[in-house]
């Protein structure tokens, strides 16, 4: 009789162990999400703070999209290897 209650709990109980497990592991990896969210958030918090220094925001902008100062010449240089993909 109790071989059948440990088969019962372990494979059809709506508490199984196998559900249990399958849970767990669920939960694990939400909370490796959580934490990779966390830095990110902290990252993009850290990247706003930064762009409200003048500097810091010409800076990006001069080094993302091209932009210069007055005055200042930008020279793009193309690599071989660049130019044939």
């Amino acid at each position: 009789m109790s071989f059948i209650f440990i088969i019962w709990m372990i494979f059809l109980d709506t508490n199984s162990y196998l559900i249990h497990n399958r849970l767990n592991s669920e939960i694990e990896q939400l909370i490796i999400k959580k934490e990779n969210l966390k830095k990110e958030i902290e990252k993009d918090i850290k990247f706003i703070n930064d762009m409200k220094d003048l500097d810091k925001y010409e800076a990006f902008a001069r080094e993302n999209f091209y932009m210069k100062k007055n005055g200042e010449e930008i020279y793009i240089i193309e690599y071989k290897d660049s130019l044939e993909n």
